[in-house]
């Protein structure tokens, strides 16, 4: 197996980082990508990218990031904020009237963007297709109730997430979400990829599978027992209504789709370049205010969904102390996928991190495999 790529002087050992979670940990793909100060200082891949194993993982390679999609959807809703287009404590109904139904008339973004609205699955039983039909998908989400007063505790929401804030940026700009997101972030970046798999600036998408090689649990499934003890509570409903949006991952429908709290489609190269942005002193992303506030504690609980306390800025996780949730400091901030994926900024280094692979763990945290590559990172700056 070859390590392709790149480490700048004094960077050299996470060479050996990368090359163990192929040798030991199971990866068949995989790339990790780190900005500091605006600057490319690593630049590693390796492997294949298709399951028959044939074509090589390249640098540009996209692969579905899952929930680290999150935090592109928050920049791109913070840009509104910081241009006067959206106010955070306004009610959503007011951009979006359709919003307001079924006791939603007082949500606000910033309940939506740190996962106090409630809002965090379908009420009802919907159909397996309902994800691939983007107005469908925001038009049941402004019917549906909140399954909890608004603003009354902390509830993640892994899907709904998307359709709601996509929606409302749709809403304010007048603009599909896809062309928002390249005006406003794709070509101010020269980033590959993007929300759904097609139409961006690479052509490599990665096939994604679960991950063959066992590693060790960094925290228990308390998850899966929830979705196990209570198949109708609102742990279940969260990730599994419908059942497609955990099955669907490799399929053309899924590839066309606009399902932005999951089906990002980004390389490692793009979150190293988007959360270096953010990292800096001065972004081109957003004013340097806002970049900052983007990492203060909006909420800090445990959650209902994810069944464990985690801390949310607006849009963003927040670093915490805990390995998988550890974004380099007090001060850090990303989003991390299920299966493995990550993206960071750390703002007291200037750095911005990317990891992503084609096999999938069990975590919806940071796993073994970006936890290993992240410490030793930290271990050199």
């Amino acid at each position: 197996m070859e390590v392709h790529g790149f480490c700048a002087p004094g960077f050299e050992p996470l060479y050996d980082a990368f090359a163990a979670n192929f040798l030991t940990r199971g990866d068949t793909g995989a790339a990790f990508a780190v900005r500091q100060h605006g600057e490319l200082i690593v630049s590693l891949w390796a492997g294949t990218m298709d399951d028959n194993h044939e074509r090589a993982f390249e640098q540009a390679t996209l692969a579905n990031v899952f929930s680290a999609s999150k935090g592109i959807l928050a920049l791109l809703t913070l840009q509104l904020v910081a241009s006067g287009q959206l106010q955070l404590d306004k009610p959503i109904a007011h951009y979006w009237p359709e919003f307001g139904a079924a006791g939603k008339s007082t949500i606000t973004a910033r309940q939506l963007l740190c996962h106090r609205a409630g809002l965090i699955a379908f009420r009802q039983k919907v159909a397996d297709t309902l994800i691939y039909d983007w107005s469908r998908a925001c038009a049941l989400v402004a019917a549906t109730a909140p399954w909890w007063q608004p603003g009354s505790q902390q509830g993640y929401a892994p899907f709904l997430y998307g359709w709601s804030l996509g929606g409302l940026i749709e809403a304010v700009t007048k603009r599909p979400l896809t062309d928002w997101y390249r005006q406003s972030l794709a070509q101010v970046l020269t980033l590959d990829g993007g929300f759904g798999a097609m139409g961006h600036n690479s052509t490599a998408i990665a096939d994604i599978r679960p991950l063959k090689k066992p590693l060790q649990q960094l925290r228990d499934n308390v998850i899966g027992r929830s979705i196990k003890a209570d198949r109708q509570g609102p742990v279940a409903a969260a990730f599994t209504n419908p059942i497609s949006l955990m099955v669907g991952t490799n399929g053309n429908n899924w590839r066309n789709a606009l399902i932005p709290a999951a089906n990002g489609h980004f390389s490692a190269r793009d979150l190293a370049a988007i959360y270096g942005d953010l990292a800096q002193t001065d972004p081109l992303t957003l004013p340097r205010t806002w970049a900052r506030r983007a990492a203060e504690v909006q909420s800090r609980e445990h959650d209902a969904i994810l069944q464990t306390e985690a801390a949310f800025g607006l849009g963003f996780m927040l670093s915490g102390t805990a390995s998988d949730l550890y974004f380099g400091g007090s001060r850090g901030f990303g989003h991390p996928g299920a299966g493995g994926s990550v993206g960071f900024a750390d703002p007291e280094r200037g750095l911005g991190c990317g990891y992503l692979s084609t096999r999938m763990g069990q975590s919806l945290f940071m796993d073994q495999r970006a936890v290993s590559l992240v410490e030793c990172l930290y271990g050199l700056v």
